[in-house]
């Protein structure tokens, strides 16, 4: 039996990365792995003002399982990097699987894999949710530099994560393998000087499953929704284009009254009390790093799509659940939807994809990042020009005049399942 180590958000916590560490560890322990599953006990430096815990959601996720769930690493506690080592130490795993998606945990991280590297023989393998930052920094690459020099193995969901892997370290020669470990690019003459890259994909989420007595009509309903419902889920992000969504949406419903936008997510940098002086403290602090660190074509801390409803005077086909929606609530928004909108600015394997493909729903997406890979247009979605709202607008008349069948979407989701991603893991 392999012992295999994630190390990443535990299930306490909100978001993508939270649910793809849970469902990767269960993926692996239907495999009869022994998981353990070492987290953050803090992701982030102590002055960022959000609250990244998830105090919605009341379900176990790891219920009926033999998963061990241990929050250890404080990013703010440099001891507690020592104990993350000497418990993974312990442990002696055959392999720890590292969840990367911003370069900011690079420091910790990259500690963590440095020192594990030198007392072990542990293959340390770097699960890359992305290599190029969304929101950027004075300090990405030399934090990106630092950690991502420290894995044994990586692994990428697209073509367009190697690429960016690629041109973070432009002398190393990498050799890229599909899931049956056979290699796709490159060449293994000397891999004493070659890195394995490991080309997967964004599983689909297992965790959420559609209810099969859910009345669409009823809750159509009780939202407030008209026939034909658009749906953006996720935290409120800039990098996700909700104002793009708003915008293409409004052309739409100027011209049609059977339509609906439904948004369904929190606004990122809006969890905390604005009334606790700690709250306060936070922003003021964190507003001035800010400043000297983030370029401002990235940052958001003013993002404000919502407000464009009222503007573009769409209330009425507009139905908004601006906060943090709990796993057993999810269903509902996805079951109740038509499709699913990814008009992104940048991407990397989308986690709200995932999600949609567990309830057979089309996306309509931009042409960026990877959704030219997952989605093919007119097969189980349609792809629009980005930053381009009448070729967003188009895509979603067309998708009203050409609706996507349902089995294609599961097609394609068949292609993306978690046993085979695990397989890939726990092959030599």
């Amino acid at each position: 039996m392999k012992k295999i180590v994630i190390f990443g958000p535990g299930p306490q916590f909100k978001g993508g990365i939270a649910n793809y560490t849970t469902s990767l560890a269960k993926a692996l322990d239907k495999l009869d792995a022994k998981v353990y599953i070492v987290s953050w006990t803090q992701q982030y430096p102590s002055i960022i003002p959000r609250d990244f815990i998830d105090r919605t959601s009341k379900k176990n996720l790891l219920e009926n399982t033999n998963i061990n769930v241990e929050y250890i690493t404080n990013y703010n506690n440099p001891f507690t990097w020592n104990n993350t080592v000497n418990f993974i130490l312990k442990l002696n795993p055959d392999k720890i699987v590292f969840q990367w998606a911003i370069s900011i945990q690079g420091l910790p991280m990259g500690w963590i894999a440095k020192k594990l590297k030198q007392k072990s023989n542990i293959e340390i393998i770097f699960d890359l949710h992305v290599v190029a930052q969304k929101e950027g920094s004075l300090i990405d690459n030399f934090l990106l530099k630092y950690a991502l020099s420290k894995p044994h193995t990586f692994i990428v969901h697209s073509l367009k994560t190697f690429d960016e892997l690629k041109k973070v370290f432009p002398h190393k020669n990498f050799i890229l393998y599909n899931e049956e470990k056979e290699i796709i690019e490159g060449n293994n003459l000397d891999l004493s000087k070659s890195q394995k890259v490991i080309k997967l994909f964004h599983p689909v989420y297992d965790m959420f499953e559609p209810d099969p007595n859910f009345d669409k009509e009823k809750v159509k309903k009780e939202l407030g929704l008209r026939k034909h419902v658009f749906l953006f889920f996720g935290f409120i992000r800039k990098y996700k284009g909700l104002h793009n969504v708003i915008k293409s949406f409004a052309k739409l419903a100027n011209e049609r009254d059977d339509v609906s936008l439904l948004i369904v997510g929190e606004s990122f940098w809006n969890t905390l009390d604005e009334s606790k002086f700690s709250t306060k403290i936070k922003k003021i602090i964190f507003g001035s790093i800010k400043k000297i660190l983030v370029r401002s074509k990235d940052d958001e801390s003013n993002y404000r799509p919502l407000d464009l409803i009222d503007e573009l005077k769409i209330n009425d086909k507009v139905v908004v659940v601006n906060r943090y929606v709990g796993n057993e609530e999810v269903p509902k928004f996805f079951q109740v939807a038509d499709c699913n909108l990814l008009f992104y600015l940048v991407a990397t394997p989308s986690g709200v994809e995932s999600m949609a493909y567990n309830f057979k729903l089309p996306s309509l997406a931009t042409k960026v990042g990877h959704f030219p890979e997952t989605i093919k247009h007119g097969f189980n979605g349609y792809l629009a020009e980005a930053e381009n709202i009448d070729s967003m607008y188009e895509t979603m008349k067309q998708f009203l005049q050409n609706p996507i069948p349902r089995e294609n979407v599961a097609k394609q989701a068949e292609k993306m399942s978690w046993q085979t991603y695990a397989k890939a893991i726990l092959k030599d």
